[in-house]
């Protein structure tokens, strides 16, 4: 059959028109979909197997509505917005195969699209507005600044290959700039550093987290996709119950702290790991790196849940969330927070990969400082 009667370019279901191909948010989440918009107003995100209906569908209101969930739940199909999907998409070559078939590859792919209502759309518009408005005062009280892009490397007949030897040498010195330029040539070393991650010595393990939180702060002007895929396995990995999470929630933290203007949906999932004597100091410290340049991240999530961990019997644990309710200035505990004053239990807290010795009545004090002011 001639393939020209069955491969179509993709079209918008509302206006007719072609559409480019789906492309990755720049704000990372960690359900994801590529999506793109129509000049007519609607958006739309791919599904390359088709498998993943009800996602995807979601995806996309919530992408419409400017990532703000709340409106999304609120409105009604039909009454609030229009639906439509193209099927047999193959997001390959980006196109429509009508055979189901294309080089004895299986086509199954959708695009999903979703059109809000103009009333919809402009309440959308001013909320994604008024949200940048807050980031942008929250910015300018942490001083949060994001990196600047990464300069492109010089050209050269072969770029650099990443192999476990070298990106442990790199990691031993703290080289920062060598591991940058080697992720930007070679998209493996990040999955090489996370091993890295897997050793006995706790200051080696907040020593490398650090490090890599730096490192992917600068790759992601370039390549977020590839910190994207790392956040995804680490969280992956904190999931196994057959695995040791070492340093992996300190590296998401780090991660995320360094650029929350990218990877800031990603806090919300950090509270799954409170629960478990193993995981909660860490998911704490994490918490709190990423309270010092955007606390409205933390405030977004139910934070209050936390509020008991201060009569917990590890002075670590008092420690690390009274650092962070500090950081996103926890009024509802202020009491709790002055009667820890007189705690002289000592504790270790990690800052910019260095050690250091406080106790937990200095932490509640510097809290509540942060908080009165």
């Amino acid at each position: 059959m001639n393939t020209k009667l069955v491969l179509k370019r993709p079209w918008c279901p509302f206006c007719g028109q072609e559409v480019d191909p789906a492309v990755d948010k720049p704000n990372r989440k960690m359900s994801e979909f590529t999506v793109g918009s129509c000049s007519c107003g609607a958006v739309y995100s791919s599904d390359p197997t088709g498998y993943n209906v009800g996602a995807a569908i979601v995806e996309t209101l919530v992408h419409a509505c400017g990532d703000n969930d709340d409106l999304a739940w609120e409105l009604l199909p039909e009454d609030d917005y229009l639906t439509g999907r193209i099927e047999n998409y193959d997001e390959v070559t980006h196109q429509v195969v009508e055979t189901r078939n294309l080089d004895g590859r299986s086509i199954r792919g959708v695009l999903y699209f979703v059109r809000l209502h103009t009333e919809i759309s402009d309440i959308a518009d001013r909320l994604e507005e008024k949200k940048q408005v807050d980031i942008n005062q929250v910015n300018a009280v942490t001083g949060f600044v994001p990196p600047p892009v990464e300069p492109l490397a010089p050209e050269r007949e072969q770029r650099q290959k990443a192999n476990k030897k070298l990106v442990k040498e790199l990691a031993a010195v703290a080289d920062e700039d060598g591991l940058v330029a080697l992720c930007l040539d070679d998209k493996k070393t990040l999955r090489l550093a996370q091993r890295l991650l897997y050793d006995p010595l706790e200051e080696n393990r907040w020593k490398n987290a650090w490090l890599l939180g730096r490192v992917c702060a600068r790759v992601a002007t370039r390549d977020p996709g590839q910190v994207s895929e790392l956040l995804h396995k680490l969280f992956e990995s904190c999931s196994d119950s057959a695995a040791t999470p070492w340093g992996m929630l300190e590296t998401i933290g780090s991660i995320v702290a360094a650029r929350p203007d990218i990877f800031g949906a990603f806090t919300q999932y950090l509270l799954n790991y409170l629960s478990a004597d193993s995981t909660r100091v860490q998911t704490i410290w994490a918490l709190a790196e990423i309270a010092e340049s955007r606390p409205d991240l933390i405030r977004n999530t139910p934070f209050f849940s936390m509020f008991h961990f201060l009569n917990h019997p590890q002075p670590e644990v008092r420690g690390q969330l009274a650092r962070l309710l500090g950081r996103i200035g926890a009024t509802e505990a202020s009491v709790q927070l002055m009667g820890l004053h007189n705690d002289s239990a000592e504790l270790v807290i990690w800052e910019q990969g260095v050690p250091v010795h406080t106790s937990v009545g200095e932490q509640a004090k510097k809290a509540v400082n942060l908080i009165t002011k």
